[in-house]
């Protein structure tokens, strides 16, 4: 990816963010895994919709990538993401100091999410 955007996200549940700010960060799940898989706001429907669809739990952890002490690696993601799409891994630990805001991130009446904007509210 030529430019890297100013917020990426991480999708997790209320109880995992609340282990995560007690831990002071989320690692690689499951153990032995080399990275925590991360969106772009535009894009973190699509693997909302393929892994949680219908949950009414879930977080979007806005980061801020200058704030990260471990590469970021643009990769692709499964065949059914449109052609060319690359999705941020951050290989290695997500601090807590690297999440500038946190927003409720719901399913419409029919369970399935949209895309969101940039900017953490």
């Amino acid at each position: 990816m030529a430019t890297v955007p100013g917020v990426l996200v991480h999708l997790c549940g209320r109880e995992e963010w609340s282990r995560a700010r007690d831990l002071g960060g989320i690692d690689p799940e499951p153990p032995g895994s080399e990275f925590i898989h991360l969106s772009t706001p535009e894009q973190v429907h699509l693997p909302a919709n393929r892994l949680f669809r219908g949950r009414d739990d879930l977080v979007l952890l806005h980061i801020d990538p200058a704030l990260l002490d471990s590469p970021v690696r643009w990769e692709p993601g499964v065949a059914t993401d449109p052609d060319a799409m690359l999705f941020p891994h951050l290989y290695g630990r997500l601090p807590v100091s690297a999440v500038v805001g946190v927003t409720a991130y719901s399913p419409g009446p029919d369970g399935t999410f949209g895309p969101v904007s940039g900017a953490a509210t």
